[in-house]
């Protein structure tokens, strides 16, 4: 798992405390649930107009994945094609389907399936292709959706502002409520700000990366299974694969 989100929210919400404390105020007159109910309730409730239950349920669905989200190691992935190559080199390329049945990897195990099948190369890009295609647009419409909450925020958060300094504005007879309520209006323009900038955006472009880090794992995948169906002897798709991968560079011959 990498942590970087969790990290960033950490930080993030711990530096908020830090200035709440430092300058003597309290956490409690933030945490008011007038405003965060309509920051929330009504952001989420505008986004999802905007959208359709379907993509909104998969988005959702997808929150976890931004904390326990894997960041894929091209090096293993290497690896591992280097290996499958060299059992089809001695094995022949039957010997794929138990090696599909043995990994985890549904993309992958469907790619080696489909090579144990004697499927056409280029048919079998053309699946493989399509599937990378589906799931970019998945993770896509799943990002899209919390950029657009982040966008729709701060402007719910003003509009309760001003129901609040409505309703102020119709106690001005009392002057000694004027300040508290005046306060108190501004913490709807404060989740506002916060929610769209320490949730939403972070969040979508979170789930954003995500999605580019597995598309990118998955055309990685997909060229080894291709070059293996190819019969490509393993050491040159090794370097050929890690040619691909940015910030790696094919092994030296000893």
């Amino acid at each position: 798992m990498d942590p970087a989100f969790i990290i960033g929210l950490v930080i993030a919400f711990g530096s908020l405390y830090a200035m709440i404390a430092l300058e003597g105020a309290h956490v409690e007159a933030l945490l008011l649930p007038a405003p965060m109910v309509l920051v929330f309730g009504a952001t989420i409730a505008v986004g999802l107009a905007g959208t359709t239950l379907r993509d909104a349920i998969r988005a959702f669905t997808a929150v976890p994945r931004a904390f326990t989200g894997k960041t894929p190691d091209p090096r293993a992935t290497i690896d591992r094609l280097v290996d499958l190559a060299e059992t089809a080199r001695r094995d022949g390329l039957l010997a794929l389907e138990q090696e599909a049945s043995d990994t985890d990897d549904a993309f992958l195990a469907n790619a080696l399936q489909n090579i144990a099948d004697g499927t056409d190369g280029d048919e079998l890009r053309l699946l493989l292709e399509e599937e990378i295609g589906a799931f970019e647009r998945a993770g896509a419409q799943s990002a899209r959706l919390f950029k657009t909450l982040g966008g729709y925020a701060p402007t719910v958060g003003i509009i309760g502002t001003v129901v609040s300094l409505t309703h102020v504005l119709e106690k001005l007879d009392s002057p000694e409520t004027i300040g508290p309520s005046i306060a108190t209006a501004f913490v709807a323009t404060l989740w506002g700000l916060l929610s769209a900038n320490f949730i939403w955006l972070p969040l979508g472009d979170r789930l954003q990366r995500l999605t580019v880090l597995g598309a990118e794992q998955m055309t990685l995948v997909m060229e080894g299974a291709l070059a293996i169906q190819s019969g490509s002897q393993p050491r040159v798709l090794g370097e050929r694969l890690r040619a691909i991968v940015p910030g790696l560079t094919p092994v030296e011959p000893a």
